[in-house]
């Protein structure tokens, strides 16, 4: 049996940033199982190709979840990535932090070490950002792109309408004022998709202490006794085992974790039972508190051009593929999340509860549920996002059987309370008093959807069931906490109940963060690295 100091499961996110740094130092021998294939397509780095990659089979799992009763009963399409970067390789690549609070409230939840002051500098330590100063890093492995002098014209005129109703206005979503509106920072360098596969594990390949292995597919940990030594995984039809000297850390994120713990025998003991796995550990805990970002979308047709103008005609797509190829640069360089930003939907909120997200483009010839590549409409228009920050709902992960390659249930159980639904409301109207807006609602001629009959709370809650669909946030499924009738792992990232386990992904939010997920999951790992190292 091969041995190896780490044994790491989920070249994702997470997986690419501790398999860098735990091989920094030459000698620390750590192997990095993959279930998906090599990242290397051309779908995958150029910025902009990640619409091709929402419906590809062989770099995303496609997950589907349970019918949702506040959706009126519709499954939500839940893309995940299959592929070494994981959910970095296929993502719109925006970089945000969220707002300090939300890691202060991680510390107040019994987590030492977790609050903002604390993770800051692993926020840092990872960045390399455009711009100098207090609040970031520079030189550090991942690239961090300011775009402001890229964006389309027409963000300038939402961001100049949420200003005339108030919102403040921001330069970085990442530094002093990370409240009000403004363009999002994306993870490229040069023109291409910076994920932590091309920042941190491409570069570390060269080492003779790393050992990648692609098409992996973990079917459960090795114990012995309550310590994980190993890790049983399937490749190209065969089976094999592998040992971890020191430790076996799972980073296979808020979906993947949950489901190889308790096909390993760590969950509720009644379901691991009913399909006739060996309970090791009881943690009723595991695949529990799910947490993701709900959103929904409004199209606006326009009187002035917009990405439309650009990436539907075929002329447009070969003139932009032709200024790619030359100087990486133009809207394939790009995400469509240009601009957004964290909002109060009133006065009396303490803090940042909306997020908006302003794209240039629109697809609704091309809805999701047609699972096919999303092309923009044949006609200038744009669309207008929320999402509640913080939802108050929480759903879970279940096993559906106890074959490793069978998908596990997803049950996000989306807008179970009021206070989510309350804050729904609140998004709807806000993006309509933004469209109605000057300098804004002067380049609009129509709501396409939901279209102006759709009018009132009632009405437009309805339209929201009816239409709103995952940010592709999952997180928290392995929460961390010091209750092990709660949380699933400590404030050191250790699985409790067992030796030798760790889990180091976005599963471990205790909380969900206020905004996009990437960039503090790449804090997580370089603190779990951090920490691996001190305890060796």
């Amino acid at each position: 049996m091969d041995e190896f100091d780490y044994i790491i499961v989920g070249a994702g996110t997470a997986g690419c940033v501790l398999a860098s740094r735990l091989t920094e130092d030459g000698k620390t021998t750590v192997l990095l199982l993959e279930a998906g294939g090599s990242d290397r397509s051309i779908w995958i780095q150029m910025p902009i190709g990640y619409g091709r990659t929402f419906f590809d089979r062989r770099i995303n799992w496609m997950y589907d979840t349970q019918p949702v009763a506040a959706l009126g009963g519709r499954r939500s399409y839940w893309p995940r990535g299959k592929v070494v970067g994981g959910s970095g390789s296929i993502n719109a690549m925006v970089y945000v932090r969220g707002q300090p609070r939300d890691y202060d409230d991680w510390k107040a939840l019994g987590n030492p070490g977790w609050g903002w002051d604390d993770v800051l500098p692993f926020f840092k330590l990872s960045e390399d950002f455009d711009r100098a100063c207090a609040f970031h890093g520079q030189g550090g492995l991942q690239h961090v792109t300011d775009i402001t002098p890229h964006v389309h014209p027409i963000c300038h005129s939402f961001i100049a309408a949420a200003g005339a109703l108030g919102f403040a206005l921001t330069d970085d979503f990442n530094g002093a004022q990370p409240e009000g509106v403004g363009f999002y920072p994306i993870n490229t360098r040069g023109g291409w998709r910076a994920s932590t596969a091309n920042a941190f594990l491409h570069p570390a390949r060269k080492r003779s202490n790393l050992t990648l292995r692609t098409k992996a597919l973990a079917n459960r940990i090795l114990f012995e006794g309550k310590r994980a030594v190993g890790v049983e995984y399937t490749t190209r039809g065969k089976t094999q085992q592998v040992r971890a000297r020191r430790e076996v850390i799972l980073s296979g994120g808020a979906i993947n974790s949950p489901q190889l713990l308790m096909l390993s025998g760590i969950g509720n003991p009644a379901q691991l039972k009913s399909l006739g796995i060996e309970v090791v550990v009881p943690a009723k805990a595991v695949g529990r508190n799910l947490q993701d970002h709900l959103a929904v979308s409004y199209f606006y047709k326009t009187r002035t051009a917009t990405l439309n103008d650009v990436l539907y005609p075929a002329l447009g797509k070969a003139m932009a593929g032709l200024r790619y190829m030359f100087d990486r640069t133009g809207p394939l360089s790009l995400s469509v999340n240009q601009s957004g930003g964290f909002v109060r939907s009133s006065p009396d909120q303490m803090h940042p509860n909306l997020q908006l997200y302003f794209s240039p483009v629109s697809y609704t010839k091309t809805p999701l549920s047609e699972r096919k590549l999303l092309n923009p409409d044949p006609f200038s228009a744009f669309l207008l996002s929320h999402n509640p920050c913080r939802p108050t709902s929480r759903g879970k992960i279940e096993l559906a059987s106890a074959d490793p390659s069978a998908h596990p249930l997803i049950q996000p159980n989306y807008l179970a309370t009021q206070q989510d639904i309350d804050e729904v409301l609140a998004g709807n109207r806000l993006l309509r008093q933004i469209a109605r807006t000057a300098p804004l609602a002067a380049v609009i001629t129509e709501e396409l959807v939901p279209g102006a009959a759709v009018e009132g709370d009632e009405a437009l809650l309805e339209d929201f069931r009816n239409r709103a669909d995952t940010v592709y946030h999952p997180t928290s499924t392995c929460m961390m906490g010091p209750d092990s009738r709660t949380a699933v792992v400590d404030a050191r990232l250790r699985v409790h109940g067992v030796q030798g386990l760790r889990v180091i992904d976005a599963s471990i939010f205790p909380t969900i963060t206020s905004g996009n997920t990437n960039a503090p999951t790449v804090m997580v790992a370089e603190k779990g690295a951090a920490m691996l190292r001190e305890d060796a």
